[in-house]
């Protein structure tokens, strides 16, 4: 298999496009369609809500960029439903000829450490309800 370097590089070329596109799914920014008329809040629900939303996304880029970047906090705050939508998103994406890039690093800006206090700690605002996702009761933290 070829390197990840090779590949980016190729995709670059191809697209003529070195910017890639950020899947931060915030259900709470999403637009109103992508919601609407969804019910409670389950797991399917929010997990649709997600795939939905990025393959709108993915089918609006996939012929301008070379990869997109998933930012794991923001799929994580859903809890299981958010990892079962980042498999969708990385799928989806794959389809449509896409690398992906998995953002996995921790506590490196205000929003992602945000994200991932709720999703271990808190509750995350799903379609106008609190809920918790992975509800511990401590979690390790870089300072």
């Amino acid at each position: 298999m070829k390197r990840f370097s090779d590949r980016l590089v190729e995709s670059i070329r191809k697209v003529g496009n070195p910017c890639v596109v950020d899947l931060d799914p915030r259900i709470d920014l999403m637009p109103a369609f992508v919601k609407t008329g969804r019910g409670r809040p389950t797991k399917k629900i929010v997990r649709s809500v997600i795939r939905d939303f990025h393959e709108l996304v993915l089918d609006a880029v996939a012929d301008l960029v070379p990869a997109v970047k998933p930012q794991l906090a923001f799929f994580e705050q859903y809890g299981s439903a958010g990892i079962e939508a980042f498999e969708d998103t990385v799928l989806a994406a794959r389809q449509r000829g896409l690398l992906v890039i998995a953002d996995g690093k921790r506590n490196d800006i205000t929003s992602t450490a945000e994200a991932y206090a709720e999703a271990f700690l808190g509750e995350s605002e799903v379609l106008g309800e609190k809920q918790k996702a992975f509800d511990a009761d401590a979690m390790t933290v870089t300072p």
